[in-house]
């Protein structure tokens, strides 16, 4: 994706398998018309990676603000649990304690 030494001739390189691979798109008007099109993909992929970068951050902040959620409902059942005489049985279910005769 670039232009050859003397400036007149616009190449892309890419990769198949383990090797570079040259292109020839032109030269001169054509040419300045490839690179354009490379650069303006260039940038629309750039964008598109950045857009997805983006929505993975918000989904991971929204994650973060769930958990934090569903720990501070989970405190609260406790507190609301043990208050209301219940007790975890062996940290497991929650069940209501006996009342001593």
């Amino acid at each position: 994706m670039a232009w050859c030494r003397d400036g007149r001739y616009y190449y892309r390189s890419r990769r198949e398998g383990g090797r570079v691979i040259s292109e020839y798109l032109g030269a001169g008007v054509v040419g300045a018309a490839a690179a354009r099109r490379e650069e303006r993909r260039r940038t629309q992929a750039a964008a598109e990676l950045e857009r997805d970068r983006a929505a993975r951050e918000e989904a991971r902040q929204l994650e973060a603000t769930l958990r934090d959620l569903a720990r501070a409902s989970d405190e609260l059942l406790a507190e609301a649990l043990t208050a209301a005489g219940y007790h975890r049985h062996h940290r497991g279910e929650w069940r209501l304690r006996r009342q001593q005769p």
